[in-house]
């Protein structure tokens, strides 16, 4: 069975919120088309506590775009964003909630990031949703939302990882970009280890 994963269309990752992603809300339509498709569908949020290690603004003389250990790992630094309960953490209202079965829930632990919808960036802790979608006999998963360069490459490469096949719906996702030419090193990144582009 294919399951739809919707990642992180949120209001923080819209215009106007705490870290926009360029153009991100052209990904609401792409994915309400797509909902009735899929028998399953899956959207994550990053979840974050008010102090996450992530947020340049818990690192002074550090600012948004920094890179600094996080642990044991490098961590870009972002504008405070997605905090647990706030608007900016609520998934979009335009998105169609009602055919939306599961809520992956990402991010809470402060000091490690998350942008996979399935594991940590450590790999410490895994979300269940690899567990909830074999419960389901979800073998295939196809990705839309947001970020192109971040969450949706994480979660892709993740899910290859894991033993699904995995195809990335191009029209349906957005990026930052940080670095100039970032989107395009993801969607190659994806290719290489056998997500299909569609």
């Amino acid at each position: 069975m294919k399951a739809l994963l919707i990642i992180d269309v949120q209001n923080d990752f819209l215009p106007g919120g705490a870290l926009a992603v360029p153009r991100g809300d052209e990904v609401i339509n792409a994915v309400n088309l797509l909902i009735p498709q899929y028998e399953l569908v899956v959207a994550t949020q990053d979840w974050h506590p008010p102090d996450h290690g992530s947020f340049a603004a818990e690192h002074p003389r550090r600012g948004v775009g920094d890179v600094v250990r996080l642990g044991d790992l490098d961590q870009v630094l972002w504008p405070t964003h997605c905090v647990q309960g706030e608007h900016g953490a609520e998934l979009s209202n335009e998105l169609n909630h009602a055919d939306i079965h599961h809520v992956v829930r990402k991010g809470t632990d402060p000091t490690v990031d998350s942008y996979s919808a399935f594991f940590d960036n450590a790999r410490r802790r895994s979300t269940g949703l690899a567990e909830y979608l074999r419960s389901r006999g979800v073998d295939e998963v196809h990705v839309a939302g947001l970020a192109t360069d971040y969450c949706v490459k994480a979660t892709a490469l993740d899910a290859i990882d894991l033993g699904f096949r995995v195809v990335l719906l191009q029209h349906a996702v957005r990026g930052v970009d940080l670095q100039p030419g970032d989107c395009a090193r993801a969607i190659e990144a994806m290719r290489d280890a056998g997500v299909e582009i569609r």
